[in-house]
């Protein structure tokens, strides 16, 4: 986890440490990973808890700001302090305190100027759909609910034309604030087990709400609205418009984040 990110600016005293962690959370009940003034969120939930632990105040600086009811399982955060605590037992004296829809998976101190936004990654997503007739009680917080027949091997076929370095302004959340909307798709699968299809993506980078965009977009060719090679023309357009829309945030897993 501590690589050293690039052309970050300010040092931390000699005195501060920068510990990082690894966060796994349920999302259902958080307005996301960043602090909101309208709800709860998984940041304010950690600043809170470390600087009750720690007896000074904490900011936590996350590497993903997932959206409202989106879960993670490998999240990466850091946090600067000077309290003297081993910085692999942090994680232990967190996860006495934080509620049971947030775990701290790893905690270990990092290089002072590692930051986890600014330093090269790949991100891993998977959304998951449960296709069936009728709902599963025990799947409706982690998967999305579609009953009509869905066809996993043209799904497959579409995927490919999103591989690799694109444009992919179709597959950007309106309100966006970006410098480009390029980015690196590195793999693209989808997979079936029974009545949960898989999506899973890893990439360089992600634009607001492109992994559900995409989901809804196959989702789209998995139940024949258009041919597969349809999705070539709707990453050409560089247009929200083109696109199909955006899943549900429930069906959304942030999985892990490896660093360079």
């Amino acid at each position: 986890m501590g690589r050293r990110a690039k052309g970050i600016g300010s040092q931390p005293g000699e005195n501060v440490r920068r510990i990082g962690l690894v966060v796994a959370y349920d999302g259902t009940n958080y307005c996301g990973w960043q602090l909101q003034n309208n709800g709860v969120s998984i940041q304010g939930i950690l600043n809170e808890t470390l600087s009750k632990i720690l007896g000074e105040e904490i900011f936590v600086m996350g590497a993903s700001r997932t959206d409202a009811g989106v879960h993670a399982l490998g999240n990466v955060a850091v946090f600067d302090t000077t309290a003297r605590i081993p910085g692999d037992k942090v994680a232990y004296a967190l996860n006495q305190w934080l509620p049971e829809d947030i775990r701290i998976q790893l905690s270990e101190e990092v290089e002072r100027d590692f930051h986890p936004r600014y330093c090269d990654s790949e991100k891993t997503y998977e959304y998951r759909i449960l296709n069936t007739r009728f709902p599963v009680p025990t799947e409706r917080l982690y998967s999305y609910f579609y009953h009509y027949d869905l066809d996993v091997e043209k799904m497959r076929e579409a995927t490919s034309y999103l591989i690799g370095r694109h444009d992919f302004a179709s597959f950007c959340g309106s309100g966006a604030q970006v410098k480009t909307t390029i980015r690196t798709i590195t793999s693209l699968n989808v997979d079936r087990d029974g009545d949960i299809i898989t999506i899973r993506v890893t990439g360089t980078g992600f634009l607001y709400n492109m992994v559900r965009i995409i989901a809804g977009t196959l989702i789209e060719i998995g139940n024949s609205q258009y041919p597969p090679e349809t999705m070539e023309t709707i990453l050409k357009a560089c247009s929200r418009e083109a696109a199909g829309p955006t899943a549900p945030a429930h069906g959304l897993t942030l999985v892990s984040i490896n660093f360079f």
